[in-house]
């Protein structure tokens, strides 16, 4: 066996290097070199976020590129003139992906699939989505450079529309319903309308799912979305899982009366009820150990006027966890709440269950060649779950998944404020570039 930290210490780099290439074990090695050698150029990827940070501009800094936009089509444009220039052979599916994609050099084998979105929300930022779409077609770059071979095909994919509920990757694993396609999306087209003015057909859907096990794995860089990694001076996130989310309406019945004339013992007040609900779902969720999350985020009251007794309230409950069954659990522990709560205010509780995303875990193994990619490039790294969804959950369906967090300034995201330094945004196009080649000579 070669060792070959001691050929580098006699030889310096061009030696070494020629030495190896012209040897007949050259193409044995060559992929360990260029990996160990091999860099993005972070100056282009930004200049790319800055470029594409043109179409949607809004007055705050950040975009308003909503999917199906104008702003979302002229972005599409330009990634797909850079997905050209990294010499990628483009198509749009028919559910609106773009698919960049480069052979490899063994064809038995199935693709390495790697890539984010583009589309933003109402006055979002210039990096949620686009830090890993840019830095998945700068990788892509960086490899047609050097002329650098995978042994399995490549395929730069740019989801559309994840910030209207992940519809191109619901697409891609064959969950998107005929009834789906008829809600309006934020730019006022409906979904099918939506996919028709973005270059697909939603009349061939069929034709873009994907089957179980036909994909290698999937990578995806991303930033953070909270403050974890800036806090911990940490460099580089390698993603546990992502979390799963339950979303319930929650409908409290009281009886609406007169405010001046009704005494505070004979109330049956279900915006109070709803004050004390909302104040044990912030109690159940805080009590157990773990990163669990809950929230209410929306309420109404009614009839919601200043001198009427509210007599109905709905609000919102959301739980977020990597574990389902934890999920369930705090729910249950809720409810029982809500059962007491009832009981005092003399209202009554009913949940509806609206939304289930279920909880994606990423591969051990991917996670271990990330983390070990980013210790190559003297990185420090943690081990942490995605609070926020992302087209990999949809993915992890299909294929083995990874994701690659990078520090989020101040925690910040879905807002004109959102930022990553560009030191952070180079270091996670890097990680991507190690983790893909290494993954590529894995057998998962």
């Amino acid at each position: 066996m070669v060792d070959l930290e001691y050929l580098k210490r006699r030889m310096n780099r061009r030696q070494f290097n020629f030495g190896l290439l012209g040897t007949a074990g050259a193409i044995a090695f060559r992929p360990f070199v260029s990996q160990l050698q091999l860099r993005v150029n972070g100056a282009r990827i930004l200049e790319h976020i800055h470029a594409l940070a043109q179409f949607g501009k809004n007055p705050q800094g950040g975009v308003s590129r909503l999917a199906y936009s104008e702003a979302d089509r002229q972005g599409r444009e330009y990634v797909m003139g850079l997905m050209r220039s990294a010499t990628l052979d483009v198509s749009i599916d028919a559910a609106g992906n773009i698919s960049g994609r480069r052979a490899g050099s063994d064809k038995s084998l199935k693709p390495l699939l790697f890539g984010s979105h583009i589309d933003s929300v109402p006055e979002g930022g210039n990096y949620d989505g686009v830090v890993g779409s840019l830095g998945a077609i700068e990788v892509a770059q960086t490899l047609a450079e050097n002329n650098l071979i995978t042994r399995h095909p490549l395929e730069v994919v740019i989801f559309q529309n994840e910030e209207g509920g992940l519809i191109g990757s619901r697409a891609m694993d064959g969950e998107l319903t005929e009834k789906e396609l008829d809600l309006v999306s934020r730019s006022g087209k409906t979904i099918r309308e939506g996919i028709k003015f973005i270059g697909g057909d939603p009349t061939k859907l069929s034709t873009v799912k994907r089957a179980k096990g036909s994909i290698a794995a999937y990578l995806e860089l991303h930033i953070e979305q909270g403050g974890v990694l800036e806090t911990a001076k940490i460099d580089i996130g390698v993603v546990e899982g992502i979390v799963g989310i339950n979303w319930w309406d929650v409908t409290i019945e009281g009886f609406a009366n007169h405010a001046g004339t009704t005494p505070m013992n004979n109330r049956q007040d279900a915006l109070l009820a709803a004050a004390k609900f909302i104040e044990a779902v912030n109690r159940i969720v805080t009590s157990i150990p773990g990163r669990q999350v809950g929230t209410v985020g929306r309420i109404q009251a009614l009839p919601g006027a200043p001198n009427v007794i509210p007599g109905k309230v709905v609000l919102s409950l959301e739980l977020r966890d990597l574990d389902a069954a934890k999920i369930q659990m705090l729910f249950e522990k809720i409810k029982t709440e809500a059962g007491q709560i009832a009981q005092t205010s003399r209202v009554t509780f009913d949940f509806k269950e609206i939304n289930v995303n279920i909880a994606a875990p990423t591969d051990a193994r991917i996670r271990n060649l990330i983390d070990q990619s980013a210790k190559e490039l003297g990185l420090s790294t943690k081990q942490m779950p995605s609070g926020a969804g992302h087209d990999a959950q949809d993915m992890a369906r299909l294929a083995p998944v990874g994701m690659i967090f990078i520090p989020s300034v101040g925690g910040i995201s879905h807002s004109p404020k959102e930022f990553s330094r560009p030191q952070g945004i180079e270091n996670g196009a890097n990680v991507l570039l190690g983790a893909l080649l290494k993954l590529d000579r894995a057998s998962l």
